[in-house]
């Protein structure tokens, strides 16, 4: 209930008032019952229902608005809006309520516009009807009209079962428009209660998709139906809450604790993406020196090869004020991605983990940094990567998983980006692995190596094994002065310079004042054939 404190100050009007005001009598002139129309949508489905919302340590769909936007500056669509059903007594006055079982509208976070959309699990559980389609619909669509991100609030039992193919044919013109404002517009979707059925599509064609843990869920078949198929006894959090869908399948970016918690990380988080594909990147003011040296990391890499350390640590001294929006931090984390400034603009962050697989590249890491690379590339966001990459997980359970298909998405997804991209390799660059992290090779527009940078094929102790087929040599130590350093790359251009690491931010923020005017496009066509 900690999370419910901040609703004295959200609620405009006292919850005593609104049950007075709806209790009156709304005969009479048209403007009175405009009047009663406004606050019987504001009470959405009633006050025992609101109680039971936050019973439950939920906000309304209402409260999560208010918190999310700007004071006084969200401004709503479609409050009488109604359902049409006439089928299963749904056609009674009684069952009919102003606005349905989502609010909708834009507003302003930190004074830039966005297009919001709430589910009321008041009303009918927020199960989707045809008018509740049609809400967001509209949204959706201006939204791509002005250039500006939608957010879905969802909180939802499903489609509307009294509506029939009303409501399914609703999620499908909803699909339509994630679809294709896809790369248009950015779209996040934060899940604050269930989310079932048909209805988890939307959220996954989304660009981010947040949860809030213990009471957000996420499944196409609810525990019921899967223990009369499969015989499996599971939970509703064991089968689709935050935990399983941040760290075991990917389908979520990141979980809060709450409402609250969730919806003002959802205010940071919007301040790192641009409004549209037409947008840069934002900058903001920065009062982190852009030539501030970082001393720490002149040492930050082991001396021995097979010691790990913590990239993250890297990320964190040298973007600005430390400040890293990681993105999927409990899933794949072989690989972590995630949002900073450098000197006050936004730049996407992507890096091998030692810590975790000594940073190899696997499936799961590698449809999670093509995806991220992909979006940014879509909002004009510059990509910055750490490279410390041993080589591919090697093994039958990814071969036969089809490491080749999914390894091959991140190759495409770097070689198509057009973005300005900046690399580091920090540690080990081996074999096709080197390759494929933002290469010079795959359009790298300035690449550096660290003096503990290793580019080569595979590492000393494997290499000369093979070259020697296991007869008794002291080969290592002259396979690594000639080919596990940063001079073989260096001196074919394959890096620009090999630099001390402490003056990494230096160059990293020079390097993008240039780049931020880099013009590049790739051969026209209707679209590329990415190995999904």
């Amino acid at each position: 209930m900690a999370a419910l404190r901040f609703l004295p100050r959200l609620l405009p009007v006292s919850r005593t008032r609104l049950v007075r005001s709806h209790s009156a009598s709304a005969s009479g002139s048209v403007p009175e019952r405009i009047a009663e129309k406004r606050r019987a949508a504001l009470l959405g489905g009633g006050q025992a229902r609101i109680d039971s919302q936050h019973k439950r340590g939920k906000l309304t769909a209402r409260e999560r608005i208010l918190l999310l936007l700007d004071p006084d500056s969200f401004v709503e669509y479609d409050m009488f809006v109604e359902h049409r059903c006439a089928d299963f007594g749904m056609e009674s006055d009684q069952n009919k309520y102003p606005g349905d079982s989502v609010v909708t509208g834009q507003g302003r976070i930190n004074g830039r516009l966005a297009y919001v959309f709430s589910q009321d699990f008041t009303v009918f559980g927020g199960s989707l009807s045809g008018a509740h389609a049609q809400k967001i619909c509209k949204i959706m669509d201006q939204a791509v009209m002005v250039g500006a991100p939608v957010i879905g609030l969802n909180d939802s039992g499903g489609a509307r079962i009294q509506e029939g193919v009303e409501s399914l044919a609703g999620y499908a013109d909803i699909f339509l428009r994630n679809v294709l404002c896809s790369g248009v517009v950015p779209q996040i979707s934060l899940i604050m209660g269930p989310c079932a059925g048909g209805a988890v599509y939307s959220p996954a064609l989304t660009d981010f998709t947040f949860m809030v843990k213990d009471t957000s869920y996420l499944f196409i078949t609810g525990p019921d139906v899967v223990k009369s198929v499969t015989n499996e006894d599971v939970t509703q959090e064991q089968l689709g809450g935050a935990k399983t869908h941040t760290a075991v399948s990917g389908v979520a970016h990141r979980a809060f604790e709450n409402d609250v918690d969730a919806l003002l990380n959802l205010r940071e988080f919007f301040n790192y993406l641009p409004l549209s594909n037409r947008d840069p990147a934002p900058v903001r003011k920065c009062h982190d020196p852009s030539n501030r040296l970082v001393p720490e990391l002149d040492t930050v890499v082991p001396m021995e090869s097979t010691k790990a350390y913590d990239m993250v640590d890297i990320v964190h001294s040298i973007v600005d004020e430390r400040e890293f929006f990681e993105i999927m931090p409990s899933y794949a984390r072989n690989m972590i991605v995630g949002f900073a400034r450098m000197n006050g603009r936004t730049v996407g962050i992507l890096g091998n983990q030692p810590k975790v697989a000594s940073g190899c590249l696997d499936i799961n890491s590698s449809v999670k940094g093509a995806r991220f690379v992909r979006f940014c590339d879509a909002f004009n966001i510059p990509l910055i990567t750490f490279v410390d990459v041993p080589g591919f997980l090697p093994g039958t359970a990814q071969e036969y998983g089809g490491i080749i298909r999914h390894g091959a998405k991140l190759l495409f997804a770097f070689a198509e980006a057009t973005v300005p991209k900046i690399t580091i390799i920090t540690r080990k660059a081996y074999g096709g692995a080197y390759d494929v992290m933002s290469s010079k090779h795959l359009r790298g527009d300035v690449n550096y190596a660290w003096p503990t940078a290793e580019v080569a094929v595979m590492g000393a102790k494997g290499a000369v094994q093979i070259i020697f087929r296991g007869k008794e040599t002291d080969a290592e130590a002259e396979y690594v002065n000639k080919f596990a350093n940063p001079f073989p790359a260096a001196v074919r251009g394959f890096v620009d310079d090999i630099i001390e690491p402490s003056t990494t931010r230096v160059r990293i923020c020079r390097d993008l004042e240039v780049l931020a005017s880099k013009m590049q496009s790739n051969p026209w066509k209707k679209h590329a054939n990415i190995p999904l």
